[in-house]
């Protein structure tokens, strides 16, 4: 037992008890001290460094898809090159921002210092290209065009060269196989801005800063496929760039390859005669002003009659797209955007929009057979037709009596088509329309896809212009005012014809309809619009929305995506009177026919030809060249802006691609063993187990001799016409016939 006494006991514990009390209190008064002194007095110091430490990732980019051909021929894909890239982060640690190194850099790539600077300076608002629109904080490309020994010099040299990599990368390749370049078609490539970033975060495919995208053509429309998922690494490093970890890492997944419809050799022919075509009609001379023709630009569209699938589009003037790879110069890139160069990244073949001419009268006599006139009745084919004290002469005032529509196609009689088309306006009321106006004239055109986007899978698609009372009464609205300011009654022409519109600009004249009835006016068309009708046509009454897009195929090969032909309507019209029309075209390639003289041998009785020619006014300028043609297996359709006739421009081009195509010579013998692709290409490339697609050599065009022409002459003319409403786009200053 112990001999403490109680009361000390007590005493004891009390005074333990108080003592722990002021060692807690003092600990709580240490941490209080500690946190104000951290949050208090030197808050702002740790905030700002706590804000410093954060994440930083690093991208693997993805290698991307290639796009092929139909059997399997590469159109673009990667290679692999010595690309050299600055570090912005680190060229801005220097005192002089890095301009010696990017001097010095200048000076082993053989380029201007100022060339480099600009390659990797920030886009703004202010910033003219060149410039980097991707993330400062990744490498960015100086060349990628870099030869082994500038490589080493670097390498060796890296004190030197501080935050200058050059490593083999993997990078954009337009092949241009058998030198068909296929520039508009494919589109390319450029870095990703801020704004799309922001616009694709939400989306089941967001953007990286480093990622290329498509700019145009299928680089565009299919870049999502294409594309794949770049990879990222994310690291957690601390406010002096110090990594503290790795965070995350995903590994990159390549994108997925393109086969197209297109045909590589056929491309390559189709590219060569057009370009031809141009250069051989500059030499020779309008038969109106006696200058020679300029043919500053043209398209042709070679499609399967059947599928709407496209085998080959070319546009001229045309581009090389690697000049996109690795960025473009100023230089390059004031050239493909320049008015003088005559803006080459127009796919023309449906961007470029003209009157269509005499390949409209399809459109015309089916409007007629819609509106009650009987496709083989007799119409009168006069030498000329009168309104009032104007007349509109046939080519060469000549004559051919009562004629079928069949007829008036091979003919390409204009007065059969303006008594039709004066006919049908003054029986919906003329100026004063009736409320149950029929408008068969401009009805059927929009039936046949004309006014309209056709579908194709290619961005930046234009509608072209059907001018029907609608459109009178809406560009009347948009023009009024100043129509009202400028006009002036018994002023000069000018302000005559603006005095005029102001008051009456909204009417649908008489002779507004006479013109659109031969595919004149204010009537605006697309090469791709008018393939599509003419395959329309051929495929026995079936609209199809264009395609390039054969099937998407995964990395690996395992996942075959197949993008199907779609029919998006009929023609407006019986299948008695498509199968009229089909042998009016074809009466226009035999003897008496307006395209006869280009297609003289052809085996007409082994592979049926049907065509019409057009030679079309446009206000201001030459008149436009225009060929549509069509087979039962293709259709192919070429224009020539300011390039002169319809046959005498574009016919031998695309004689000379049907030949190839074929395998003809110019006497119409066939061999099928130097045939391109005498049917349709039906099935995919094969892929092979590693993914891989062994794709056949495509050797260079080797193109035949010029075919000797038959005796017959140019039957393509033009004749003086009452001029429509000047200063519209195209408006005739005179009529054609074909």
């Amino acid at each position: 037992m112990s001999n403490i006494p109680e009361t000390g006991r007590t005493q004891r514990v009390q005074i333990r008890l108080i003592v722990i009390q002021v060692l807690v209190f003092s600990l709580l008064l240490t941490l209080g001290g500690r946190l104000w002194y951290l949050q208090i007095r030197n808050g702002d110091e740790y905030t700002a460094e706590a804000a410093g430490n954060g994440v930083q990732q690093v991208v693997q980019p993805a290698v991307r898809g290639s796009i092929l051909d139909a059997r399997g021929v590469p159109l673009a894909d990667n290679e692999t090159r010595l690309v050299v890239s600055a570090s912005r982060t680190e060229l801005l640690k220097m005192k002089d921002d890095g301009v010696g190194v990017l001097t010095r850099l200048a000076d082993v790539l053989d380029m201007k210092p100022d060339e480099v600077r600009d390659k990797v300076r920030l886009c703004d608002a202010k910033t003219p290209q060149p410039c980097w629109n991707g993330s400062p904080y990744q490498p960015i490309p100086v060349t990628d065009e870099a030869t082994t020994q500038q490589a080493l010099q670097i390498r060796e040299r890296a004190e030197d060269f501080p935050g200058i990599t050059a490593e083999p990368t993997a990078v954009r390749r337009y092949a241009a196989p058998g030198k068909a370049k296929t520039a508009q078609v494919l589109g390319y490539l450029s870095p990703v801005t801020d704004e799309e970033i922001t616009k694709a975060i939400d989306t089941d495919s967001p953007y990286l800063r480093s990622d290329q995208i498509g700019r145009s053509g299928l680089e565009r429309t299919y870049d999502k496929a294409l594309r794949g998922k770049a990879g990222v690494t994310r690291y957690e490093v601390d406010n002096l760039g110090r990594v503290m970890g790795e965070a995350e890492n995903d590994p990159a997944v390549p994108g997925s390859n393109l086969v197209t419809s297109l045909d590589a050799r056929v491309q390559a022919v189709a590219e060569y005669e057009l370009n031809e075509a141009m250069k051989t009609v500059r030499k020779e001379t309008d038969k109106i002003t006696g200058r020679p023709y300029e043919a500053d630009s043209g398209a042709v569209v070679v499609m399967e009659s059947k599928t709407g699938r496209i085998v080959s589009m070319a546009s001229q003037p045309d581009y090389d797209p690697n000049a996109w790879v690795g960025g473009i110069s100023g230089k390059e890139y004031a050239k493909l955007t320049s008015k003088k160069s005559n803006y080459p990244l127009l796919n023309r073949a449906i961007q470029g929009q003209a009157p269509a001419g005499s390949i409209f009268k399809v459109v015309s006599a089916s409007a007629a057979v819609r509106g009650g006139h009987a496709f083989n009745d007799r119409y009168n084919c006069s030498s000329s037709y009168s309104l009032g004290s104007q007349t509109f002469a046939n080519f060469e005032s000549q004559g051919h009596g009562p004629i079928t529509l069949g007829d008036a196609l091979k003919y390409s009689c204009n007065t059969v088509f303006y008594r039709l088309g004066h006919e049908e306006w003054a029986r919906d009321g003329g100026i004063k329309p009736k409320k149950d106006a029929k408008n068969w004239f401009y009805r059927t055109a929009r039936d046949f896809g004309l006014g309209a986007e056709s579908g194709i899978d290619l961005p930046n698609e234009v509608k072209g212009r059907i001018p029907d009372r609608q459109w009178k009464q809406d560009f009347w609205k948009a023009n009024k005012d100043a129509w009202c300011k400028e006009g002036k009654k018994g002023g000069t022409y000018v302000q005559q014809i603006a005095y005029e519109s102001c008051l009456e600009g909204n009417q649908l004249k008489a002779y507004d309809s006479i013109n659109y009835a031969i595919g004149q006016g204010d009537v605006l068309v697309t090469p791709i619009q008018m393939a599509t009708a003419y395959a329309a046509i051929s495929n026995g009454g079936t609209l199809h929305a264009p395609t390039v897009g054969k099937a998407v195929i995964s990395p690996d090969g395992k996942s075959v995506q197949e993008i199907k032909p779609k029919a998006t309507g009929k023609l407006p019209v019986d299948a008695q009177t498509v199968k009229d029309l089909d042998k009016g075209l074809r009466s226009v390639v035999e003897p008496g026919g307006t395209a006869a003289w280009r297609f003289g041998g052809w085996p007409q009785d082994k592979i049926p030809m049907r065509a019409k020619t057009g030679t079309a006014q446009v206000y201001g300028k030459q008149t436009t060249s225009w060929f549509a043609t069509y087979t039962d297996d293709y259709t192919i359709v070429m224009t020539i802006s300011q390039g002169g006739t319809g046959s005498g421009a574009s016919g031998p081009a695309v004689r000379k691609i049907y030949d190839a195509l074929y395998g003809l010579d110019a006497e119409g013998n066939q061999d099928m063993k130097k045939a391109l692709l005498p049917t349709p290409q039906k099935t995919l490339p094969k892929v092979q187990p590693d993914g891989s697609i062994h794709a056949p050599k495509v050797k260079p065009y080797n193109p035949r001799p010029t075919q000797p022409e038959g005796q017959e002459a140019d039957p393509e003319n033009l004749v003086p016409q009452p001029p429509g409403q000047p200063g519209l786009t195209g408006s005739p200053a005179f009529g054609r016939r074909p």
